[in-house]
């Protein structure tokens, strides 16, 4: 099951997800000016997705999002990692 944790990197915030399991899923959303992140793939791979469009990232891979992109993740394997950094305004 999908795990979250809060993160705090300097003057940088966000959070660390843990996807123990292949096939866990961080569910299809959006976000604002306020919450809008940077994704960066820490470990294992992700398939992300949204309105017409797919994407494969693994370790090393970093995702700036547009304001309002929708956007899910599905581990492709067990124990991947994803942390999200705010990019704040």
């Amino acid at each position: 099951m999908l795990r979250a944790t809060p993160a705090s990197f300097d003057k940088l915030s966000g959070t660390i997800y843990d996807f123990p399991e292949q096939g866990d899923t961080l569910p299809m959303h959006t976000h604002n000016d306020a919450d809008n992140h940077i994704s960066i793939v820490s470990k294992g791979s992700f398939r992300a997705h949204g309105d017409g469009w797919e994407l494969v990232l693994v370790a090393g891979n970093v995702v700036d999002w547009p304001t309002g992109q929708a956007h899910e993740f599905v581990a492709l394997e067990a124990n991947s990692k994803l942390v999200n950094i705010l990019k704040g305004k």
